[in-house]
C-alpha cells in the first residue's frame, strides 16, 4: 500500500508515466516486464516534454525496446523544458518501481539529488542530451557535443554574414550546461565577424522566442542575423520576422534541425540549423544503460554527432 501511495503521489506532481513498454495501453499490473520478455531488466526512460525532438527520441527508444529481448522500457515525460518538479516525480516513481537503470534528459542540475538517491539504491543513470557536469554519479552522458555544434554554427555564420554585421542571440535555458555551450561555441567561432547587439533567454520555448525576437527587432531594426540555441525559439523568431515584413531578409540559424525547421530551410525562410540526432540518443542511451546493468564497459561520454543543415543539403534530412 505504501508503494502504491508513493507512485500515485509522484504521478500527481506533473509527469505522466507510461508504465507499459513500447506504446502499450496496458497498466503495469496487466503486463510486467517478466511477462513480456522473461527475466528482462527494466529501464526507465524520461524525456523533458512533447516536442518533435523528444518525440523522435522516444520513438527510437520504443523501436530499440521492441527488438531487445533483454530489457523492458517504461516511459515518463514532462510538461516543459524547465519542468524540474515533473522529472523529480518521475525519478522517484521509477525508484519505487525498482527499475535497474534510468535514462534521462535532465531539465537542469536541480534533479541531481534525486538521481543520486537512485544511484544509491543501485540504479544506473545515463544522462541523454544534457549533462550535469559537476555530478559524478552518472554512468555515461550520451549527447551531442554541444560546444562543437555551436562552433559549427559560428563558423557558418562568420562565412556567410556581411562585413560589419550585427547579430542577436536567443539563448536556451540559462544555467543549462548543454544549452549554454551552444552559445559559447557559436560566439567562439564567430569571433569578430559580427557584433552581438542583444541576448535573451527563451527556455527553448517558441512563444518566448517570438516575444524576444519582437523586442529585438524593435530595438535593433537593422539587425542582420538571429541565432537560437534551440529550434522552437528560432521558429518563434521566424514568426516575428515575418510579422515585421522581413521574411527571408535576415540570416537565421537554429539548433536541432527539427521537422518544422527543415521545412523553413527548404522554403527559404530559415538559413540553417545545427542537426542533432535524437534517434541515436534514444537507442544509444538505452544500449548504454543495458550494458551498464550487465557490467559491460560503458564510455563516460558518447557523442551522437552534429551537422550543419542549409538549403544545399536539407533534402538529405527530410
Amino acid at each position: 500500500m505504501k508503494r502504491r501511495t508513493q507512485i500515485l503521489a509522484a504521478l500527481a506532481a506533473s509527469m505522466t508515466l507510461m508504465l507499459a513498454a513500447c506504446g502499450s495501453d496496458s497498466s503495469p499490473g496487466d503486463k510486467g516486464s517478466k511477462d513480456k520478455k522473461g527475466d528482462s531488466v527494466k529501464i526507465g526512460f524520461i524525456t523533458k516534454f512533447p516536442v518533435d525532438f523528444y518525440d523522435t527520441m522516444v520513438d527510437a527508444a520504443k523501436d530499440w525496446d521492441s527488438k531487445e529481448s533483454g530489457a523492458t522500457v517504461v516511459y515518463a515525460q514532462g510538461k516543459s523544458g524547465t519542468d524540474d518538479e515533473g522529472e523529480i516525480a518521475a525519478i522517484q516513481a521509477m525508484v519505487t518501481q525498482q527499475v535497474d537503470a534510468i535514462v534521462i534528459t535532465p531539465t537542469s542540475p536541480n534533479v541531481q539529488d534525486d538521481l543520486q538517491k537512485a544511484v544509491d539504491a543501485g540504479i544506473k543513470v545515463i544522462l541523454v542530451d544534457n549533462d550535469i557536469p559537476d555530478w559524478d554519479g552518472k554512468t555515461s552522458v550520451v549527447a551531442t557535443d554541444n560546444l562543437a555544434g555551436g562552433k559549427l554554427a559560428g563558423k557558418w555564420l562568420a562565412e556567410n554574414l556581411p562585413e560589419g554585421a550585427s547579430i542577436a542571440v536567443l539563448q536556451g535555458v540559462l544555467g543549462n550546461p548543454s544549452l549554454d555551450a551552444r552559445v559559447t561555441g557559436m560566439l567562439e567561432s564567430l569571433g569578430d565577424a559580427a557584433k552581438v547587439v542583444a541576448k535573451a533567454p527563451t527556455d527553448c520555448d517558441q512563444t518566448k522566442g517570438l516575444d524576444a525576437a519582437q523586442d529585438i527587432l524593435t530595438a535593433n531594426p537593422d539587425v542582420d542575423a538571429i541565432y537560437a540555441a534551440c529550434g522552437p525559439p528560432l521558429l518563434g523568431a521566424l514568426e516575428a520576422i515575418k510579422s515585421d515584413g522581413k521574411e527571408g531578409k535576415l540570416i537565421t540559424v537554429g539548433f536541432d534541425a527539427s521537422p518544422d525547421e527543415l521545412t523553413a530551410i527548404a522554403g527559404g525562410t530559415e538559413s540553417g540549423s545545427v542537426a542533432q540526432f535524437p534517434a541515436k540518443m534514444g537507442s544509444m542511451g538505452l544500449q548504454a544503460a543495458l550494458d551498464a546493468i550487465n557490467g559491460d564497459d560503458v564510455s563516460a561520454n558518447i557523442d551522437t554527432g552534429t551537422e550543419m543543415v542549409t538549403k544545399d543539403n536539407v533534402a538529405e534530412f527530410q
